[in-house]
């Protein structure tokens, strides 16, 4: 059982103890008065939502979520005015800033502030987790609940990756999903910013996308998701016009010594590559009279 699975189970009792939170929780001592309720154990984290002041907390910069859409979050704080914060937000409380960093939740906590709310329940940890596991709890909290966009969520898989050392293999066993996804994931950091631009707007599915990173030159990744845009491409047609793209190099060591190498593009009419074997061999010919 790896670490992923302990975290969902953390986020899982995290919900389990919100159901009776329907806004008449444990009063939370004033935010200048210290930190949080303090747990006897050292390391742990409490079992007790508290509400928090919203200007007292601020959130993680560390955050794989980068953008958050207006919409999305307009309805959540509709939700929340109705219902109120259902799940708990996760804290902990940093004595340098005397203030509480968000560690899951920055979506519910910026949808509570448009919905005129002054306070938010939290659990607060009494120990500062590790960036590994901050992150690995953020992006299955975000994952779990609100998708990233693709290119976002490429990069906290990348980020995640960089702060554990993880192997893409590693890590999609810690998060329990296939290896394909997480290297399907990681090819669309490769593609130039207009094309990634276009996945997280929704114009180029990301399934495509990955199939155009697979072209080794950026204008052509360009010219081909500008195509599939433009055209409406099915993978199957993007997936075809990228075999067409690739090319067929032959290199022929001659018995004088030269070696000659020749590059086309798959499918090319053959007659075209001989046509252009016969002009490269007059441009020759042309060179040796000149220098004569």
């Amino acid at each position: 059982m790896g670490k992923a699975d302990d975290l969902l189970r953390s986020m899982g009792g995290i919900i389990t103890e919100s159901a009776s939170h329907r806004g008449t929780p444990a009063a939370m001592p004033a935010a200048a008065s210290g930190p949080h309720p303090a747990s006897d154990r050292p390391g742990a984290r409490s079992k007790v939502a508290f509400d928090i002041p919203i200007d007292a907390i601020e959130p993680d910069p560390a955050q794989p979520r980068e953008q958050f859409d207006h919409e999305p979050l307009e309805r959540l704080a509709d939700s929340i005015r109705s219902k109120g914060v259902l799940q708990p937000l996760r804290v902990r409380w940093d004595e340098s800033k005397f203030r509480y960093i968000l560690i899951v939740g920055e979506r519910r906590w910026r949808a509570a502030g448009l919905a005129g709310l002054d306070k938010v329940p939290c659990v607060v940890d009494d120990r500062t987790p590790d960036p590994g596991e901050i992150l690995a709890l953020q992006l299955i909290e975000n994952c779990l609940r609100e998708d990233l966009t693709p290119i976002e969520q490429a990069a906290a898989f990348k980020k995640l990756m960089d702060v554990n050392r993880w192997s893409g293999n590693r890590l999609a066993k810690e998060l329990g999903i296939p290896q394909s996804a997480i290297s399907q994931a990681l090819s669309l950091l490769s593609l130039p910013a207009p094309v990634q631009d276009a996945v997280d707007h929704g114009e180029l599915p990301a399934s495509t996308a990955c199939e155009i990173s697979k072209l080794p030159d950026a204008s052509a990744q360009e010219e081909l998701a500008a195509r599939v845009v433009r055209d409406g491409l099915t993978r199957a047609q993007t997936t075809s016009a990228i075999r067409r793209r690739k090319v067929t190099e032959r290199v022929l060591d001659t018995e004088s010594g030269p070696r000659v190498t020749v590059s086309y593009r798959r499918g090319l009419d053959v007659d075209l590559v001989i046509a252009a074997l016969r002009d490269a061999l007059q441009m020759v010919e042309s060179e040796r009279a000149d220098a004569a």
